[in-house]
């Protein structure tokens, strides 16, 4: 029988583990505070001795990640082994809450690191649009520093790939929760104030413990919609306009508002939400319509509050603001389209045109949500027009401050939204194209497939009439392997309007994804630019071409360091490419948030990319819960802009562009040799007889299947027999959950001994930006890694040798990115990410224990046996916590 620890036990361990992750005090305070909380919750809510069952299991993990010398990890194993099912159930349940409230701290900290440093005189440059721009002019000089500036662009697309473990409710309770801690620190201590809101605190953590963690049925393409307007109604719609005028600030040294900006609108959404059809059944050419028609409800609902604060705030009289003679004959105009609402706005504006003008847009605006034709816009640039009659007429009267103050912010918001919020993309796999092609040019009779595909083409021109051009048109052709697979979307647009239709207006964009793509695609590129179709709307843009680089499928289909260096090259080759054809060129990087996927900064990344790559553009997917970690609080969101912003405006630079060059010009034997070398492990591994299987057994893959993260299926067929039909993602996210992270790092030890030379190594981290890159987020990769819980679930499998070769490469790549990196440990060079997982990682291999427990009794079970239910809901509840507890996950 195991021992409980006693109260100052349990103390002496924490404060053990808290000295050494040098947690700063005030976010110290908070974790401990949110855990007392939860605690007293436990306590209260809990069955009789949960409290003391959580803390009995959170030393030994504790005590085992701190001393791995001791038994500690043994005592956890029996801990876990001892409790009922009703009690692991509960267990697990606490440390998810204890991972959600964790985060909450660690986000409350970034926010308040970042305003202190906002209020700081004077304030850091580093990392910021300011430094980059002042960086640049004194490289390049002004007028060049400023057309970089002009020409920036942020292109993020939302994707609804199911990686994000936590339920919407979920989300609610802890940004409520995040509210409290907010008030909390910036009210009175020790009074009825600081009491009413722990109280409340109480009340959010009691919910959240006993919300379910785990849905009931799987969110349809529309949730997945809903879900992704929340991002937009609590951040974006107001912090872009924040961004703009931040650049603005940055590149004007003084503060904007009295004059006309110099920052054009640079940040655009996009969004694959109701949009990505490739494998996912469920989305639908009406879930498209629809997906288009909720996003511009929101952004017009946004819009005419926007525009009725505007004008509520324009009470300038006449007398001292005389309107111009264009706001003059714009009010007649207004007045004549709806006599009854401007006679009551003018009785309430007496000699206030510029209010009532205002006031009147904002009505045309609900007319437009609401679809009333007589006096609704037809297009957000007649609306944009209107504004900047407003805005001339303010400035000839002297009224700068109130033309370029929130007036220019609703200007903003209309130019980044429009009326349509997010600019939808399609995506469709190739072979898809293929067969109904192939059907209709046969004659035979349509099926529900093909019918299907063309209603689709029939829902992009809708929306592109109802919302215009930039509400959809972008559409991505998955695993494109010839020119014709690109031909071939614009033959299926003609056949869907027939002969005397018009065909929608179309970006057919090329998504090149696994290794033998990726060297073909500049061949490809080559041989389209001269489709008709393509090389009009080539001109019609402006010679504008882009082009999509998948890093999940490529990762899985040579290993990630392979991966990592056939995209470089394959970049670099279409970038010099489309210099040479007088293209302006956007690479559309489909990355995730696990580093198996191309996860990790953004910021370093842009910066590792070959010459001429980037050119002041960037796009890259934006998934699961990366989306609500970078754009779910207003502060934090954005940092993360000014930092992507800063990041394209220096890739630019020729110092940055030679440093890229001259690296990867220096270390190509070094590139090739470690090319070569990680794809033949990578291979030893994946194609040894019986991987698929027994990757299944080992990783709890199958079960993340049952979990309704979203609504997409998790593989494109039934067996498992085969990786071709297996998902990159739940790949990623399998081996995440069995502590392994090998879609993240496998084959790299190998690399970096078939080079050997450990200066030549150290040399490449300190001057080879790409190769830096792809160490450091190794590095992060394998912090999160636990070999000993690795080792568990590697037994599961009964293939020593394949679970030997996982081992042993895990530990030379361990040894040789130290070594590389310097320190004692991984992410020795990085104290706040390792400070981080190790917040996190001991309560992680808590739950990794009891998800352990939970996949040894499904694969003890007789196959011809029901599945317990309550084994199958603690492995479901497990996958939650650890999701939570790791976070870039998929």
């Amino acid at each position: 029988m195991v021992s409980s620890p006693t109260p100052t036990e349990v103390l002496d361990v924490v404060g053990r583990l808290e000295a050494e992750k040098g947690i700063p005090e005030q976010m110290r305070a908070d974790v401990r505070l949110l855990g007392r909380l939860l605690g007293h919750i436990l306590s209260e809510s809990g069955s009789a001795g949960l409290f003391e069952d959580v803390e009995r299991l959170r030393a030994a993990t504790i005590e085992a990640y701190t001393d791995p010398t001791s038994d500690a990890f043994d005592r956890a194993v029996e801990i876990v082994g001892g409790f009922t099912p009703e009690r692991a159930d509960e267990v697990v349940r606490a440390f998810t809450v204890y991972f959600h409230l964790v985060n909450l701290a660690e986000e409350h900290h970034r926010v308040r690191v970042l305003r202190e440093r906002d209020g700081a005189s004077p304030r850091d440059p580093r990392g910021t649009v300011a430094g980059a721009y002042a960086a640049l002019v004194d490289e390049v000089g002004e007028d060049a520093a400023l057309k970089g500036v002009e020409g920036l662009e942020f292109h993020p697309v939302f994707t609804a790939h199911p990686t994000e473990a936590r339920r919407r409710a979920v989300s609610t309770s802890i940004r409520r929760l995040s509210e409290l801690l907010g008030e909390l620190e910036a009210g009175p201590r020790g009074g009825g104030a600081e009491k009413r809101t722990q109280r409340g605190m109480l009340e959010e953590i009691d919910t959240l413990w006993r919300t379910s963690p785990i849905r009931r049925d799987k969110p349809s393409p529309l949730d997945e919609v809903r879900t992704v307007m929340n991002v937009f109604d609590d951040t974006l719609f107001t912090t872009v306009p924040e961004i703009y005028r931040h650049v603005d600030d940055a590149v004007r040294g003084t503060g904007t508002g009295g004059a006309a900006p110099v920052v054009k609108p640079f940040v655009r959404i996009g969004s694959w939400v109701g949009g990505d059809r490739d494998g996912n059944p469920f989305v639908t050419a009406e879930i498209s319509r629809s997906a288009a028609a909720i996003a511009s409800d929101h952004v017009l609902h946004g819009l005419e509050r926007a525009t009725q604060r505007v004008g509520r705030g324009l009470t300038l009289s006449e007398a001292s603001t005389p309107p111009s003679a264009d706001v003059e004959a714009l009010w007649e105009r207004l007045r004549g389209l709806d006599e009854e609402s401007a006679a009551e706005i003018a009785k309430r504006s007496p000699g206030e045109t510029h209010r009532a003008v205002m006031l009147m847009l904002s009505r045309k605006i609900t007319a437009t949500r609401e679809r009333n034709a007589d006096l609704a816009y037809r297009a957000p640039e007649e609306f944009l027009a209107d504004l900047r009659v407003v805005q001339d007429s303010l400035v000839a009267a002297g009224a700068a401050r109130q033309a370029y103050g929130e007036l220019q912010d609703l200007i903003w918001q209309a130019e980044t939204f429009g009326f349509h919020l997010t600019e939808l993309e399609v995506r469709q796999h190739s072979a898809v194209h293929a067969k109904v092609l192939a059907e209709l040019e046969s004659g035979s009779v349509r099926s529900e497939l093909t019918e299907e595909v063309l209603e689709v083409f029939r829902t992009i021109a809708d929306v592109q009439e109802r919302f215009g051009l930039r509400a959809a048109g972008r559409y991505i052709v998955s695993f494109t392997q010839s020119a014709e697979d690109l031909a071939n979307v614009h033959r299926l647009a003609r056949h869907a309007v027939g002969a005397s239709g018009t065909p929608p207006v179309l970006d057919v964009i090329p998504l090149f994804e696994t290794f033998d793509d990726l060297q073909a695609a500049p061949g490809i590129m080559a041989e389209i630019v001269d489709h008709p179709e393509f090389a009009s709307r080539l001109e019609a843009t402006g010679r504008k071409l882009e082009i999509m680089l998948g890093y999940s499928d490529s990762s899985k289909d040579v290993g990630p360091v392979a991966a990592t260096l056939a995209l470089y090259e394959a970049q670099a080759d279409i970038a010099e490419w489309a210099r040479a054809k007088d293209i302006e060129l956007t690479l559309f990087h489909g990355r995730g948030g696990a580093l198996g996927r191309g996860g990790g900064p953004a910021n370093s990344a842009i910066l590792a990319q070959p010459p001429h790559s980037v050119d002041g553009r960037f796009k890259l997917t934006e998934q699961g819960e990366v989306i609500f970690a970078r754009y779910g609080d207003p502060d934090i969101a954005q940092r993360h802009v000014d930092q992507v912003a800063a990041a394209i405006l220096t890739a630019g630079a020729p110092s940055n562009e030679a440093r890229n060059h001259g690296a990867a010009d220096r270390f190509a034997d070094v590139a090739a040799r470690m090319e070569t070398s990680s794809r033949a492990r990578f291979f030893e591994l994946v194609k040894a007889d019986g991987f698929a299987p027994w990757f299944a057994t080992v990783t709890p893959m199958e079960e993340v299947g049952l979990l309704a993260l979203g609504s997409r299926p998790a593989r494109r067929g039934l067996s498992v027999e085969s990786l071709e039909d297996l998902r990159a993602i739940p790949w990623v996210f399998a081996w995440t959950q069995a502590r392994i992270n090998l879609a993240g790092w496998f084959g790299l030890g190998t690399a970096l001994q078939s080079v050997g030379d450990e200066q030549v190594l150290r040399d490449a981290y300190a001057e080879w930006p790409l190769f830096r890159t792809m160490i450091d987020n190794v590095a992060m990769s394998l912090a999160k890694t636990d070999e000993r819980i690795a080792r568990e679930y590697l037994a599961l499998g009964d293939r020593d040798d394949l679970a030997g070769l996982v081992l042993d490469e895990m530990s030379l790549t361990r040894d040789w990115v130290i070594r590389i990196t310097g320190g004692d440990g991984l992410l020795s060079n990085k104290p706040v990410l390792q400070r981080a997982v190790k917040l996190r990682s001991p309560y992680v291999d808590a739950l990794s224990l009891l998800q352990l427990r939970a996949l040894r009794a499904l694969r003890d079970a007789d196959e011809t046996a029901e599945t317990d239910p309550e084994v199958q809901r603690l492995l479901l509840l497990a996958v939650s916590g650890v999701a939570a507890g790791l976070q870039n996950t998929g």
